[in-house]
């Protein structure tokens, strides 16, 4: 049953935990750590995507009361929204990698399924795309 995993830790500082997994998740698109807190992490990732594809006023505000950045919360709510539009369910997949070198525990990844990150610009490219417009301006 999801969210019964104490992990360890007390109440305020799982809730913490949890919250920045999520937001790093939904931000990134995959996280490494532990796969009980991969397990917990997909069940609150899968319920604000669900949120997001309900796009209403109290959805999106329960939504960014969970999550720790509002960029990422819009995120959910224009980019995985529309991506998940036609999915009922199952919008991560965690693959186990195995055990941690320094302590054994049990590691995995969980991802985003068919999400992909935005290639990032490089500083070249700007200068370069900066440099063609100056030229097409004269």
């Amino acid at each position: 049953m999801p969210g019964t995993r104490k992990l360890g830790r007390p109440t305020d500082q799982r809730k913490a935990m949890l919250r920045g997994m999520v937001t790093l998740l939904l931000e990134n698109g995959q996280v490494i750590t532990t796969v009980t807190r991969a397990k917990e992490v997909r069940s609150i990732a899968e319920k604000m995507i669900t949120l997001g594809k309900e796009n209403t006023l109290a959805s999106y505000r329960q939504a960014l009361a969970y999550i720790t950045k509002e960029s990422v919360a819009k995120k959910v709510f224009t980019d995985y929204a529309s991506l998940y539009a036609d999915r009922k369910g199952g919008y991560t997949q965690m693959y186990r990698l195995g055990a941690r070198r320094g302590d054994g525990a049990e590691t995995a990844v969980i991802k985003m399924v068919d999400y992909v990150k935005a290639a990032p610009v490089e500083e070249n490219s700007k200068k370069a795309a900066k440099k063609a417009d100056k030229a097409d301006a004269e």
